[in-house]
């Protein structure tokens, strides 16, 4: 016979099977989750605020490429084109009359006696005296154009009230003289006959001076005025394509729309509350910006990445104890009082350079200005140098230690170590260390604003390394000197923005590319 023992046992539910339970721990937050949580958040924050930024500034500036189209056609509309090329070799004549008073300079300086300068001034006056007719005719053309422009802009307004307001003639104030765009066209287009008559006066008169020159004590005011004298026969010989120029222009010409963004993005000049007209060109602000990032870059750069290899390979314990935390320290200087230093300091330090005689050799010194792209793009480089040092660094002690142990063992000394294994094997960070100290020296606005001169012009290349220590004005620096002072709304208002925009543009370029190289690095060295 078989017996069949049943042995049951009761198991009671543990804690983690009970219902309630289970559900609790399934929503318990661990601590990975609050970290990934925490970190998520705020890459989402800061993807909405990069989101807002861009939309309000698109918001703020998009009325400007409209309002700039305008302008432009009402500068063909009104003759304002017109007297502009007259203008032009104006402002020409009076650039080689600048010429002639530099060399004056160059014969004082050179000791020449009195009898020589009073030679060169009737020279110089009799010079000047030639362009007397062509500025009259100019100032007369000024005020026919501006008239045109303000009766085309009254009928403008007076159209749009009329549609908006409604009002009667009635209620109408008193109305201007008004002018007819017809007859006032006609007497200001009567001026480019005249202009042609006084262009063959003028060089006549010009040629019979260049014939006698003057006597020079000096040999360099020679070769400056032979200068001079080439520089005049190219300006004679340009006369008659200027007078063919008003001939062919056209008030009636239409003006494509492109105009409004390439005189944006390739305009030399930015002019604002002008009688005259108004130009918002970004290259001035564009070429000073990056002249003095060149700067910047070209002190920061050796100075931040040898710092780095120092400190990494080089230096012992103690010295890595006090040279990492004071390169660092330099950040948290604030950027005005760096701006103070080189206004009282730099700034005067090296125009007192320039004018020390053992500086005598270099072409373009002695310097007026002390504030000019040098000044600010030391003081930028010492900005940029705890950026470029500290991830540069980082970029080196990230390497494997058996590179270095590798390159020991096949004899190679220290130098050749560091050249040849460790700085190839972090190029990609130490670029992208170069790369984010750019950001930060083309971002920087107190210390260009204080130290850069503030000249809304592009500098003379034509003085080679002089260039740089000339005034300039940046895109940083144009937004924080005007924005206080335009109406809400205005074209100039909204040209600021537009800068802005560019500046925003330009940034975050280059911090993408930083982060791109960075990227790379960390793939290459995993």
């Amino acid at each position: 016979m078989f017996r069949i023992l049943v042995h049951v046992e009761v198991v009671a539910p543990t804690p983690s099977l009970v219902p309630g339970r289970r559900l609790a721990r399934r929503h318990r937050l661990t601590p990975d989750q609050a970290i990934k949580t925490f970190f998520g958040s705020n890459a989402l924050v800061a993807v909405v605020v990069l989101a807002l930024i861009t939309i309000f500034l698109f918001r703020e500036g998009s009325g400007f490429f409209e309002q700039n189209l305008d302008g432009i056609r009402l500068y063909r509309r009104a003759g304002l084109e017109y007297v502009d090329i007259m203008r032009a070799q104006g402002q020409r004549h009076a650039a080689l009359s600048r010429q002639l008073s530099d060399i004056r300079l160059r014969e004082v300086r050179a000791h020449a006696n009195s009898a020589t300068l009073e030679k060169f001034d009737q020279f110089a006056s009799g010079f000047s005296d030639t362009g007397d007719e062509l500025n009259a005719l100019v100032s007369d053309a000024n005020d026919q154009a501006l008239a045109l422009r303000d009766a085309f802009t009254r009928a403008s307004n007076e159209s749009a009230s009329s549609v908006i307001d409604n009002e009667s003639p009635d209620d109408a104030g008193p109305a201007a003289p008004a002018v007819n765009p017809v007859a006032g066209m006609a007497a200001l287009r009567s001026a480019g006959d005249k202009f042609a008559q006084i262009g063959d006066s003028m060089k006549a008169k010009i040629e019979n001076l260049i014939a006698v020159p003057p006597p020079f004590v000096s040999d360099k005011s020679r070769q400056a005025f032979e200068k001079w004298t080439m520089e005049t026969r190219i300006y004679l010989a340009e006369l008659p394509a200027a007078t063919q120029k008003l001939r062919t222009w056209d008030p009636n010409r239409p003006v494509p729309s492109y105009r409004a963004i390439t005189s944006f993005l390739f305009g030399s000049d930015w002019i604002t509350a002008s009688f005259w007209q108004d130009w918002y060109g970004i290259i001035p602000l564009l070429v000073g910006s990056i002249m003095v990032s060149v700067v910047a870059l070209l002190i920061a750069v050796p100075l931040g990445v040898s710092g780095a290899i120092y400190v990494s390979e080089v230096a012992a314990p103690a010295e890595k104890s006090l040279i990492k935390p004071y390169i660092e320290f330099i950040s948290a200087i604030p950027s005005v009082v760096l701006g103070f230093f080189g206004i009282a300091v730099v700034g005067q330090a090296v125009r007192a350079l320039s004018q020390a005689s053992f500086m005598k050799w270099v072409p373009f010194f002695p310097i007026s200005e002390r504030l000019n792209v040098f000044t600010a793009g030391c003081l930028l480089a010492l900005m940029a140098v705890p950026t470029i040092f500290t991830l540069a660094e980082d970029a080196l002690r990230n390497v494997p230690r058996g590179f270095k142990e590798a390159s020991y063992a096949l004899g190679a000394n220290r130098l050749q170590t560091i050249v040849r294994v460790l700085v190839p094997a972090s190029l990609s960070g130490i670029i992208s260390a170069i790369l984010l100290g750019l950001g930060r020296v083309i971002g920087e606005t107190m210390v260009v604003l204080l130290c850069a001169g503030n000249r809304i012009a592009i500098p003379d290349f034509t003085q080679g390394l002089g260039a740089f220590f000339q005034p300039v004005h940046t895109m940083t620096g144009i937004i924080a000197q005007e924005m206080g002072e335009v109406v809400r709304g205005s074209i100039h208002y909204r040209a600021l923005f537009m800068v802005g925009l560019v500046l925003f543009v330009l940034t975050l370029g280059i911090n993408y590319g930083a982060q791109k190289l960075v990227a790379r690095y960390r793939m290459s060295i995993g």
